[in-house]
C-alpha cells in the first residue's frame, strides 16, 4: 500500500451523525445521505451497524446497498455488531437472528467482515469459557465465506487485546481475527510492546484509529462514547501502534472510529473531513517513518 494514500474505512459511527451506542442507534441520515457524504471527503469505505441495515433491508435491499456503494466509487464496507454469540436459549435464538441478518449483509456486500462484540454485563466469569461459543460463531460465518473480528473492550469480559489475541487463538479457526481499536488499547492499559508480542501474524482484521484526552471523565463506557477525539488530537501513541500493527502484517484499510458530543453535533460532511484529514496525517507520518 502506497505511504502516501493510505485507504481509509468511516467505521459505524463516524457516518452515523447524532447516533450512538449509548442512545439511538440508528442514524438519522439515510444510508443514501451516508454512502455518498463518505465519497464526497475522500474516505474508500463505510460501516454500518445492525439497526442502519434493517431498514436498508426493507427498502432497498441488500444487493441495492452494493450497487449504491460501488456506484459512489467506495471499495471496502464492514458490518457490525454480534453480540450474545455466547448466551442460550431465548436469548442465543435472538442473536442467531441479528447474526444471520448481519452475514445476509456481509454476502451481499462482499464485506470485509462482520464484527463481534464480547459480554459486557453478561457472560461467563472466565473468559476462556467463551471460546466454544466464538469457535461456533467463526463457524457459522465461514460456511458463508465471512471473517468475523472480535473487539475486546476494557470494561467487558474480554478486558484486553492480549486476552483477546489469546481467545482468537484458542478457537483455532482461520476466519476469526481481532479489532484493535486505539480507544480499546490504551483505555486498557495495555502497552505497545504488550500488543506487539500478542499480535500473530494476520491475526489483526480491522483496525479503528481515534484519541482521547489524558483522564477518563465517567465511566470508560461513557469516555468512549461521549469524549473520543480526531487522531493525533489526544495523548494516545497513535504513531507507535501504527507502526505496531504494520509489523504485525496490517496493511489497511484503516478504520477510524469517532464517537464524541462533538462529532455527532457537526455537519455530517464537515465531521467527515475531519475526522479524515486527521487520520490520514496520522498515518502519513507514521507509516513513512
Amino acid at each position: 500500500m502506497p505511504t502516501a494514500h493510505p485507504e481509509l474505512i468511516a467505521t459505524c459511527w463516524t457516518s452515523a451523525g447524532d447516533a450512538s451506542p449509548l442512545g439511538r442507534q440508528r442514524s438519522p441520515s439515510s444510508v443514501e445521505e451516508r454512502v455518498r457524504a463518505v465519497a464526497a471527503t475522500g474516505w474508500q469505505g463505510l460501516g454500518l451497524v445492525l439497526a442502519d441495515l434493517l431498514p436498508v433491508r426493507d427498502t432497498i435491499g441488500f444487493d441495492g446497498l452494493r450497487e449504491l456503494v460501488a456506484a459512489n466509487g467506495l471499495r471496502h464496507t464492514e458490518v457490525e455488531l454480534v453480540e450474545d454469540w455466547w448466551t442460550s436459549g431465548v436469548a442465543k435464538e435472538e442473536s442467531d437472528r441479528r447474526r444471520d441478518l448481519l452475514l445476509d449483509a456481509a454476502v451481499a456486500l462482499g464485506a470485509l467482515h462482520v464484527k463481534a462484540g464480547p459480554p459486557v454485563d453478561t457472560g461467563p466469569a472466565d473468559p476462556h469459557d467463551l471460546v466454544p461459543g466464538l469457535r461456533a460463531l467463526a463457524r457459522a460465518a465461514g460456511e458463508r465465506g465471512v471473517r468475523v473480528a472480535l473487539e475486546p473492550l476494557p470494561f467487558s469480559t474480554v478486558s484486553t487485546l492480549p486476552l483477546g489475541a489469546r481467545l482468537v487463538e484458542e478457537a483455532g479457526v482461520p476466519n476469526l481475527g481481532l479489532v484493535v481499536d486505539a480507544w480499546h488499547v490504551f483505555r486498557a492499559g495495555t502497552s505497545l510492546d504488550e500488543l506487539a508480542d500478542a499480535l500473530g501474524p494476520g491475526s489483526v482484521f480491522a483496525v479503528e484509529l481515534n484519541d482521547a484526552d489524558p483522564q477518563v471523565v465517567g465511566t470508560l463506557f461513557e469516555d468512549t462514547v461521549h469524549r473520543r477525539r480526531y487522531p493525533g488530537e489526544g495523548c494516545f501513541d497513535l504513531d507507535g501502534l501504527v507502526r505496531v500493527l504494520t509489523a504485525a502484517g496490517f496493511e489497511g484499510p484503516w478504520g477510524v472510529e469517532m464517537l464524541s458530543t462533538e462529532h455527532r453535533t457537526r455537519p455530517l460532511e464537515e465531521g467527515l473531513r475531519a475526522a479524515h484529514a486527521s487520520a490520514t496525517a496520522v498515518l502519513r507520518r507514521a507509516l513513512s517513518a
